[in-house]
């Protein structure tokens, strides 16, 4: 047969059943079969993906060679691993999957035909395999008889390295290979190593050999044909407020921009479950059915029903679906360029108006900031509001000096009339533990007081440490939040609050300045003695 051929050429002899691209019905029956997921009531699929339930960045190298050792950032992101060491875990891998059942697919990446990838992605477990035909865009049947791949995803999750012979940290890693065109997975049940192995790839090679702007974002589109997309990072609202019922989804998380459209590189959507209800995401709820992949959930007691507040296993609960589950994805998943970009943040020190406009410079430099806060109880010991500085909202999958992206969204925002926005969907009134978190309500209806004009006519104020503009008015918003100073109790703790927020801006910023133009280091905030 032509895949068990493949499949020699890749260097694996199987020695047990190779599936090859089952449907999502076979997989699910292999999942069952082998005591490996539950079947919940709304006909989704849930497992455990072990030992690890999130990414672990530590583990993530590049291989140093010839094409990366000039292009990539490295340091604390992308971590280099040598040749021969590769080889000699590449050969340990492929001698495991030999031994075992493994589960083949074809896949791909790239909503836009001129920069589809062409993945296979080979995996221990059914129900991985499950998720990556939900998260990738699914060839047709005619495309698979001739399907070529051209990188290649191993994906092992029982094969534990070996730090002393392998020259890993630990026994988990994921490995990129640019020049062979190989990502390595080993250790880790957890697939959204898969996902972001892939996105990393891609943000490399459409900014550095293409010139197209890779994005960690969502996106939609409106019934004029305007897209917009949602930059931030997790926890901030990205997906849920991208999932518009009056929008069509373009995608979830990662997009490509080019000269002309925005374009998704996925075929599906992964997303967080936690605290999950009908009523405050019905889309999302809604895309749970027959086929989902849901991760690390648990039920309530002595039923199927999952309870999405119970978060015993991970916070990072997940919920991996193909996008047509979403009643109203774009199809293709491509849209123009986009009318309106909104930074989404959480701000749990209360200072950042709910919403503001950006000029260039402050969009770049808040772009290269990327921020938000965490706040206490998301991990252990923190027990105040902490600053979170992520390089154009997704430091962990830059290949590539962050400065590169920044360049790229400079140009196009004074090539094109793009409005930038700066949503704080965090708190209110006070810091986390004194004020109110920002009702969802009223950031919908900034966010479409925006998509549909309402705020071309109203008049704006100006920030007296963070130099933002904020509306004075919008529809369906009590007009006193929008000042974030009017709803502190106690101005003098408001201004000690919005300074030191400022100044952990400026230093996180100090790595960036030798490449910022007088434009963008205009865009952050200014620290004076006395705020009025």
């Amino acid at each position: 047969m032509e895949y068990l051929e493949s499949l020699r050429n890749i260097g694996i002899i199987p020695k047990k059943e190779v599936y090859y691209n089952l449907s999502v019905s076979q997989l699910i029956s292999q999942t069952l079969k082998k005591g490996q997921g539950i079947i919940t009531d709304s006909g989704a699929l849930a497992c455990d993906t072990g030992e690890f339930t999130g990414r672990s960045p530590k583990d993530k190298y590049i291989v140093m060679d010839d094409t990366t050792k000039d292009s990539i950032w490295w340091g604390e992101v992308n971590h280099p691993f040598l040749p021969d060491d590769f080889e000699r875990l590449y050969d340990h891998v492929i001698n495991h999957l030999s031994e075992r059942e493994i589960y083949v697919r074809d896949a791909y990446a790239c909503a836009k035909p001129e920069y589809r990838l062409k993945i296979k992605v080979i995996t221990e477990t059914a129900w991985a395999n499950l998720f990556v035909n939900n998260l990738f865009l699914r060839p047709a049947d005619k495309e698979l008889e001739t399907f070529q791949h051209e990188w290649l995803i191993l994906n092992a999750p029982d094969f534990k390295a070996d730090p002393e012979i392998h020259k890993t940290r630990q026994h988990n890693f994921t490995i990129i290979n640019f020049t062979q065109k190989i990502i390595l997975i080993g250790g880790s049940g957890y697939t959204g190593e898969i996902k972001k192995g892939v996105f990393t790839v891609l943000n490399y090679i459409l900014p550095f050999e293409q010139n197209v702007l890779s994005m960690h974002c969502s996106a939609n589109i409106g019934s004029n044909g305007d897209t917009a997309v949602f930059f931030g990072l997790s926890g901030t609202g990205k997906t849920t407020l991208s999932a518009d019922p009056l929008r069509k989804l373009i995608g979830d998380d990662e997009h490509g921009w080019d000269h002309e459209s925005v374009f998704n590189f996925e075929g599906g959507c992964y997303a967080k479950c936690v605290n999950l209800s009908k009523e405050k995401e019905p889309q999302i709820f809604s895309a749970i059915r027959s086929g989902t992949l849901l991760e690390n959930v648990r039920f309530f007691d002595g039923t199927d029903t999952v309870d999405y507040d119970n978060i015993s296993v991970t916070e990072n609960t997940r919920a991996a679906y193909p996008i047509d589950f979403i009643d109203n994805a774009a199809h293709p998943s491509i849209g123009g360029i986009p009318k309106n970009i909104f930074f989404l943040t959480c701000d749990a020190f209360g200072v950042l108006p709910p919403i503001s406009k950006l000029s260039v410079g402050q969009a770049m430099y808040h772009f290269i900031s990327g921020y938000t806060a965490k706040v206490a109880g998301t991990e252990a010991g923190i027990t105040e509001p902490q600053t979170t500085f992520s390089a154009c909202f997704g430091k962990p999958f830059l290949p590539l000096h962050p400065t590169q992206y920044a360049e790229l969204l400079g140009k196009k925002l004074k090539q094109n009339d793009i409005k930038v926005w700066l949503i704080n969907t965090g708190w209110s009134g006070g810091a986390y533990g004194i004020g109110e978190r920002i009702k969802l309500s009223y950031t919908r209806a900034m966010i479409s007081a925006v998509l549909e004009n309402k705020l071309e006519n109203v008049d704006f104020e100006h920030d007296a440490v963070f130099g933002l503009q904020f509306p004075l008015e919008c529809d369906g918003v009590p007009s006193e939040i929008l000042n974030p100073k009017n709803t502190w109790d106690d101005k003098s703790s408001y201004d000690e609050s919005a300074l030191y927020l400022a100044e952990q801006f400026q230093q996180n910023f100090k790595s960036f300045e030798s490449f910022a133009d007088e434009e963008i280091l205009s865009g952050g905030p200014v620290i004076r003695d006395n705020v009025k």
